[in-house]
């Protein structure tokens, strides 16, 4: 498997860890205001190998405590558990991050154990779904069926939506509530702009939309949570 980045450190990454995060490469999604769309498109070339990686990730053993996931869309790669696999056998915890796309390899990866942390993107409301995504449609069945497996059967987990004002309004948010009826956590992240992100003219929404808009998750989920908001 070819590695796409490596973030050497992270204390934000993967939640109680003092972590790396490993990037790999390719994505179902054109999500318009994505912040690695280099790694979507890509245009970012692989930084690394499998082996490379786990030689980094064995001089690290005793410094590091967790690998986090990510990409573009980790679970494109059919033979991620079994680098995930490898990763566990050296004593790290594993935190993955998905659009849950991809509801029978993660399935796999929680009965295997391979995963300690779930991180699910949930980009809109249904009706909205596809247009946040950079899609014309988007078959929220697997979506939903990653909801459900979360829920039932990853040790922890979260579900969280990166906001944007130009894209999100507060009654989506009371349909993401009900799409994740009963979840443990979730998180409202405000979208913040960078030189990667592939389309102009996108905004964080107002402090106090993002508020609004947690008001109306709140009673369908356990926590709810800002993130990117003073």
């Amino acid at each position: 498997m070819k590695i796409h980045g490596l973030q050497k450190m992270t204390l934000l990454d993967f939640p109680g860890r003092v972590a790396c995060t490993v990037f790999l490469g390719g994505c179902d999604f054109r999500c318009p205001f994505c912040h690695n769309f280099e790694l979507v498109d890509g245009t970012a070339q692989p930084q690394m190998d499998e082996a490379e990686l786990l030689a980094f990730l064995k001089k690290r053993t005793g410094l590091l405590d967790g690998v986090a996931i990510t990409g573009g869309e980790p679970c494109l790669h059919a033979d991620l558990p079994d680098l995930l696999e490898k990763i566990r056998a050296m004593g790290y915890d594993v935190k993955l991050d998905t659009n849950g796309c991809h509801p029978e390899l993660l399935r796999t990866m929680l009965e295997r154990g391979l995963v300690d942390y779930v991180a699910m993107d949930i980009k809109n409301s249904p009706a909205k779904y596809a247009a946040a995504c950079g899609m014309d449609t988007v078959d929220l069945a697997p979506i939903r069926q990653s909801i459900e497996l979360l829920m039932t059967a990853a040790p922890d987990y979260e579900f969280r939506t990166t906001v944007v004002a130009e894209l999100h309004e507060a009654t989506d948010f009371t349909e993401i509530g009900a799409m994740i009826r009963g979840a443990r956590r979730y998180f409202l992240q405000a979208f913040t702009d960078r030189d990667t992100v592939p389309y102009e003219g996108f905004h964080a929404p107002a402090k106090e939309d993002m508020l609004r808009f947690a008001d109306a998750v709140r009673p369908f989920v356990g926590e709810v949570s800002l993130r990117g908001v003073d």
